[in-house]
């Protein structure tokens, strides 16, 4: 019969110092506690200073009571692939114009002497960019002075109308029906069933372009590395 062995201790837990009765720390390992006013809290933290800030507001957005619903409708796929197409600024700083320049329904009462000024540059700038814009159906000209936004791109809704007698009267135009009057005119198809297929195939045509670009001159590069070293 085997003698029996005698039994292991488990090895004891180093000590742990803990936190100092004072250091800041401490509050993370306790309780929360009710503080029933601020009395209480003053006596917990006698060495903080307390103040209290003014009652949270809700979310504010842009309006007045001229303009209650001052707000357009973006699409944000529009916003992306113009912002991939257009590599100068002043395109996207018209978009943005006529953006904010809708009425409802999406009618632009702008002239291009209007955007010329609101923008600072020269009226000739503001007629090559409009006709660039144009040429994408992003807007489309109504009459003398006044533009369409294409309205799956951007739409303003409603607005409060100011009328001559001094009154206000509220208009909306539905979005279906903005759609239908222009698929209802004899406009270019770009217009009447917009798409942005064309400026995401040109946008991929332009990244090859500089991908080509960026491997000539690589291999220009290192034509050049090779014939210094061989000329050695």
């Amino acid at each position: 019969m085997s003698e029996s062995q005698p039994r292991r201790r488990a090895a004891r837990p180093a000590p742990n110092p803990g936190l100092a009765p004072d250091d800041p720390l401490r509050v993370f390992s306790e309780r929360l506690r009710k503080i029933d006013g601020l009395d209480d809290l003053a006596r917990a933290y006698p060495g903080r200073e307390i103040s209290i800030g003014r009652q949270r507001q809700q979310l504010e957005f842009y309006s007045d009571p001229d303009r209650p619903n001052a707000f357009a409708m973006v699409a944000l796929e529009f916003f992306l692939v113009i912002a991939q197409y257009y590599r100068e600024a002043l395109p996207l700083r018209l978009i943005l114009l006529l953006i904010a320049g809708q009425r409802a329904g999406g009618r632009i009462p702008l002239t291009q002497d209007d955007m010329a000024q609101i923008l600072d540059v020269p009226r000739q700038k503001v007629n090559e960019s409009l006709r660039e814009i144009m040429s994408h159906g992003i807007v489309i000209k109504i009459g003398r002075g006044v533009y369409q936004f294409n309205p799956p791109y951007s739409y303003v809704a409603a607005e409060l109308v100011r009328l001559s007698d001094g009154t206000t009267e509220y208009v909306q135009v539905d979005q279906a029906d903005a759609l239908a009057e222009l698929r209802a005119a004899a406009l270019p198809d770009l217009v009447r069933f917009p798409s942005l297929q064309h400026m995401r195939e040109a946008i991929e045509e332009f990244r090859k372009e500089r991908a080509r670009q960026r491997r000539e001159r690589r291999e220009r590069f290192e034509a050049m590395t090779t014939q210094k070293e061989g000329d050695r």
